[in-house]
């Protein structure tokens, strides 16, 4: 006699770690929350906005003066010969030692060099808003890529039980072979096919478990935990979503807050300040240079031993840069077009995203339909299964018959979930897309 225990034993061994360590129960929210603190890639781009915001300073912009301070030692051995012009006799000297000792302070100001230094100050603040932008744009495509995975591992989890619930119909199946092959009336051919679809349930059910535990160690990685290992059920059971999303909401939202469309209208801010900043040499330069220094003289010879002097200097530098190879108005040519091309990248993203949007609004929509019609194809696939079940056990059906029912309610079932999990993957893309991902944040 077949005994079907042997074929399942493995089965259970293979998913008792699971069972048994699977007890932490964790919702989206929760999945959102840990990966927000945790996330590598997040802290990584928060440090990028950090840099950005800590550039936003007056001196970094040109506004402050620097100051300096120096000294320095010198030290002059000297022989010299002095031939007079009477032809007296000459006059010599040696080792003229002059030792100086120099200490000061500096100070340089650029008062005015054409508005560049104010240009460069707004443009630190707009790039401290991209570094925000880059930041924000970072944690909207990390919530909705570790949703998606978040709901690839509940549809995975019900696909587990799907394959669980066809293995145990299988095994209905066997043990029913298995009696009547006993009493003679069904053939060894029989026996063998129910055992090679009951095995080939348990192959499907093992390599389930192996995709079902690849997206927990991902979802694992993805919130930066320590163990990627480390078990958990997730809370929903069921993979829903929202059917009365509004169109004109989110395509208004979209052209409004989308975060890579105002990465696009800063980047042409940024264009417009360098254009300036090249301006800013169609007028002359002010600069304010000063010192307060204190030298000491050392003498061996002569009618002087020591010498000081100390005291201020003070000098401005008014300029003009006349001609310069032409090179200010190719500079500024130049950056009137790159302003052309962010204008022309600006309206390529909004046609990009109004492309996008289009494309996903209807994938959405289809998938809602195709998920309803999935719905009404899996419940009469549980009909039809339960019709042949009892036909089978009346023996008025054929195993390979009821096979197929049984094959036909799996894949109706895998096929509900797909759709679900797609038209899941199309709302995250359209909340995205409009802005409104963090709502799965704020969901209660």
């Amino acid at each position: 006699m077949f005994n079907s225990k042997r074929f399942i034993l493995p089965v259970i061994l293979l998913l008792l770690p699971s069972l048994l360590a699977a007890q932490t129960v964790i919702d989206l929210k929760e999945v959102i929350r840990i990966g927000l603190e945790n996330n590598y890639d997040l802290k990584i781009s928060r440090n990028e906005q950090q840099i950005s915001d800590n550039n936003v300073t007056p001196g970094n912009a040109g506004f402050l003066p620097t100051i300096g301070l120096n000294s320095g030692y010198n030290f002059r051995s000297n022989n010299i010969d002095q031939f007079p012009a009477d032809g007296s006799e000459t006059v010599s000297t040696r080792s003229s030692v002059t030792q100086t000792v120099d200490a000061g302070v500096n100070l340089n100001w650029t008062i005015f060099e054409g508005f560049k230094v104010q240009t460069n100050y707004k443009r630190l603040q707009e790039l401290k808003s991209v570094g925000e932008l880059n930041t924000q744009l970072a944690v909207e495509n990390f919530i909705a890529d570790i949703t998606a995975e978040y709901y690839n591992y509940v549809q995975q989890a019900l696909r587990m039980q799907n394959l669980k619930q066809a293995l145990s119909l299988s095994r209905e199946r066997l043990r029913i072979v298995e009696a009547r092959y006993q009493i003679g009336s069904l053939s060894r051919l029989d026996l063998q096919q129910a055992r090679v679809d009951f095995n080939a349930d348990s192959s499907q059910l093992i390599q389930q478990y192996e995709v079902l535990h690849s997206s927990r160690i991902r979802l694992n990685e993805m919130m930066g935990v320590d163990n990627v290992e480390q078990h958990f059920l997730a809370a929903d059971t069921t993979i829903s979503f929202d059917p009365t999303l509004s169109k004109s909401e989110l395509y208004n939202n979209m052209l409004k807050v989308n975060t890579s469309l105002l990465l696009a209208e800063k980047n042409k801010v940024l264009s417009e300040l360098d254009l300036k900043m090249a301006q800013s040499q169609n007028y002359p330069y002010l600069r304010l240079n000063g010192e307060y220094g204190f030298t000491h003289f050392d003498y061996n010879t002569g009618g002087v031993d020591k010498q000081r002097n100390w005291g201020p200097t003070v000098g401005v530098t008014l300029g003009f840069t006349i001609f310069d190879g032409f090179n200010r108005s190719r500079e500024q040519k130049n950056a009137r077009l790159r302003i052309n091309n962010r204008e022309l990248q600006l309206e390529r993203q909004k046609l990009m995203l109004q492309s996008d949007f289009a494309n996903m609004w209807l994938a959405y929509q289809n998938n809602i339909e195709l998920t309803n019609l999935e719905k009404e194809s899996l419940e009469n696939a549980q009909i039809n299964y339960e019709i042949a079940m009892d036909r089978y056990k009346l023996g008025d059906l054929s195993g390979i018959l009821l096979r197929e029912a049984q094959v036909s309610l799996l894949q109706a079932e895998q096929r509900l979930l797909t759709a679900q999990y797609r038209t899941k993957l199309y709302e995250i893309s359209l909340l995205q897309i409009s802005g409104r991902i963090g709502e799965y944040l704020s969901a209660q």
